[in-house]
């Protein structure tokens, strides 16, 4: 059976989050694991410096496909590691101005995959945080500097910052001890509301992030809906998981002959908006029945 490697970002507590719709992908192009495809699992734990060495041990397993799924450090370890072995990621990147592909249409060589394009999205985060929250002249930023696309989003609500006449302040976190001190910072500083960016860290240590804002009373924004779904007050984005179905879907079609370089990079067509009513109430927030009328999912 063809062997595929899956290298992401994530923990393997989070296989949840990635690997049933990736299966249901594979599923859609004939190929059930353990029946006709074997899936060899490399998970960074949120250690970013440990995806070269997870990406090589897959090239020297001879897998036939790499899926690097959630995170553009995977999708680069990657390429890094391989010129030869077909590679599908599934990132929120820019994957053109991060280097994976030359183009969107005409992915070229070995690499192909999906984009959630989170990172573009971010000023669009900032002015739903600012309708939510108008007061708050002051908003944080939680970025993974790690992590190419957390940092070109916090540009982007830098940028968006200036229209709308709020001040920025970026916290950085690689870690979870790191995202406790983020909080301090904010706390100490007095900072009424914050961002979230896009990161594999971030989404691993959800739980972490929606305690803390809670404990502090700070309304946040996220890019993600399963943060939305633990408890975050609100999320806007693209779907993980349809990202990562259709990244099983190409890693199918691979197998069966086609080439990456003819495949190309799937953009999303659709974001969802998802809102925590119980989390408002307990941040004492009321929330518009402009923005509510504009949410695909309310939580209650």
């Amino acid at each position: 059976m063809p062997v595929v490697g899956l290298l992401s970002s994530l923990s393997a507590n989070d296989r949840a989050t990635i690997v049933p719709a990736f299966q249901q992908g594979l599923g859609e192009a004939s190929y059930v694991e353990g029946r006709n495809v074997v899936i060899e699992y490399r998970w960074a734990d949120g250690q970013y410096n440990r995806l070269s060495a997870l990406a090589a041990d897959l090239v020297r397993r001879r897998v036939a496909v790499i899926a690097a799924l959630s995170g553009t450090p995977a999708g680069l370890a990657a390429k890094g590691a391989t010129t030869t072995i077909p590679i599908v990621f599934a990132i929120g990147g820019d994957p053109v101005a991060h280097g994976l592909v030359k183009s969107l249409n005409r992915p070229t060589a070995n690499v192909t995959g999906v984009t959630f394009f989170t990172a573009q999205l971010g000023s669009k985060r900032l002015g739903l945080l600012r309708e939510l929250v108008p007061n708050v002249m002051k908003v944080a930023v939680l970025v993974n500097p790690n992590n190419p696309p957390s940092v070109t989003e916090a540009a982007s609500v830098q940028t968006a910052a200036q229209a709308l006449g709020s001040s920025i302040r970026i916290c950085h976190a690689a870690a979870a001890v790191e995202i406790e001190r983020a909080f301090d910072v904010i706390v100490h500083e007095r900072i009424g509301a914050l961002c979230v960016t896009a990161d594999p860290v971030f989404l691993s240590q959800r739980d972490k992030v929606v305690a803390l804002a809670a404990r502090h009373g700070i309304p946040a924004i996220y890019a993600d809906r399963e943060i939305a779904e633990a408890g975050g007050l609100i999320s806007y984005g693209a779907s993980r998981p349809d990202a990562y179905r259709q990244a099983g879907i190409y890693v199918g079609r691979i197998l069966k002959g086609e080439k990456p370089s003819n495949l190309p990079v799937i953009a999303p067509t659709t974001f969802e908006l998802v809102i925590n009513l119980k989390t408002a109430k307990g941040l004492g927030l009321a929330i518009s029945p402009a923005i509510l009328l504009r949410a695909n999912q309310i939580i209650e």
